[in-house]
């Protein structure tokens, strides 16, 4: 459920939070260690699951309680043994408290056999986290060697892959060219918005993987671009009686990009979200876009997965003059065009009942 309109700032001072996924032996401890070693990431704290390698490097320092370790970069390390709302409630409480470090981001690194969609709701649905962290980005890590065997038999690098903001190629320097060309285009076959780069010895640019998303409601049209991840993918226009053609693979998890050019009033938007979830929320991995609303100066921000929704956040102004509804859908046996007829169907009849 989208709920009602806020036109508050609720992303101002939250914390960013990045989460680190793939699957097993695709090399996130690496990429981690390197990220940590950089000086303008020195003020981390690092979350890694109890299957993970809790030492990080071997680099523990201190260790300030039974989950939370000091590493000797000035971050700190905390063991996943519970629920990830408490040890993210716990982190905050510490650091407000001056127990632990004052750190400013916090990366999760998931198991290699773990989705990341429940890491996603968790800070949509437990209020403190939602008032005190904000998801940042996505990042999910692919091998280059297994990557192309095990998106084609296993169905967790598929949904890692599909749901990340960020994709990564590690091992590149193990695999010959025509393999890595493969594997790039299966990925961005599984998420077209999601920009690619290939890491060598776990190194790859900072500015790749952190501030992607936003940040406040005074989002820079770059900062948005960046954040949704259409840009070039976004296909043809269409509105509420105008679906565009879809793109499916063997995987049955597409993406798609909807844009609107009439505004949409606040309820039939959220009717048709609504309807949609009711009828295939397991299956909505992913939304994300901007809504231009009828009489709202600025887009609403909608962001969800399956069946959960952040509350919409109204940006202050339009980033340009593109004033078009753009939603981007990660979807898995969802076709672009049953989700746009949802739409046309639900505008019509929202449009009689007024008439």
């Amino acid at each position: 459920m989208l709920g009602t309109l806020t036109a508050r700032d609720p992303l101002a001072g939250r914390i960013p939070v990045s989460v680190v996924t793939g699957f097993l032996g695709s090399g996130k401890t690496t990429l981690i260690n390197r990220l940590l070693r950089r000086p303008d990431m020195n003020r981390v704290a690092v979350i890694v699951n109890e299957l993970g390698e809790v030492g990080i490097d071997n680099d523990l320092v201190e260790v300030s309680s039974e989950q939370m370790m000091l590493l000797n970069n000035g971050c700190l390390c905390c063991v996943l043994r519970g629920d990830l709302e408490e040890t993210m409630r716990d982190l905050f409480i510490k650091r407000r408290n001056g127990e632990i470090i004052d750190f400013d981001r916090v990366v999760i690194e998931t198991t290699g056999l773990a989705d990341p969609a429940p890491v996603m709701q968790t800070l949509m649905t437990d209020t403190m986290l939602e008032e005190q962290y904000r998801l940042d980005c996505v990042v999910t890590l692919v091998d280059a060697v297994n990557g192309l065997g095990q998106i084609a038999t296993l169905p967790e690098p598929v949904k890692q892959a599909a749901l990340a903001d960020r994709l990564v190629i590690t091992k590149s320097d193990l695999a010959d060219a025509a393999k890595l060309e493969e594997l790039e285009a299966k990925l961005r076959e599984l998420n077209p918005p999601a920009p690619i780069k290939r890491a060598l010895n776990g190194e790859i640019e900072l500015a790749f993987l952190v501030d992607v998303g936003l940040r406040n409601v005074k989002g820079k049209l770059e900062d948005i671009a960046r954040w949704l991840g259409a840009g070039e993918h976004e296909s043809e226009r269409g509105d509420h009686d105008e679906p565009a053609h879809g793109h499916r693979h063997d995987t049955a998890i597409t993406s798609f990009c909807l844009r609107f050019e009439r505004p949409f009033p606040w309820a039939v938007f959220t009717q048709c979200m609504d309807v949609l979830t009711a009828l295939r929320g397991p299956d909505l991995l992913r939304v994300k876009g901007l809504v231009n609303v009828e009489s709202r100066a600025g887009p609403m921000v909608v962001q969800g997965v399956q069946h959960l929704f952040h509350p919409p956040v109204e940006l202050a102004a339009w980033p340009s003059e593109d004033r078009s509804s753009r939603i981007v859908f990660i979807t898995r046996g969802i076709g672009r065009s049953e989700v746009a007829n949802l739409f046309a169907a639900i505008g019509a009849v929202q449009g009689q009942a007024k008439g």
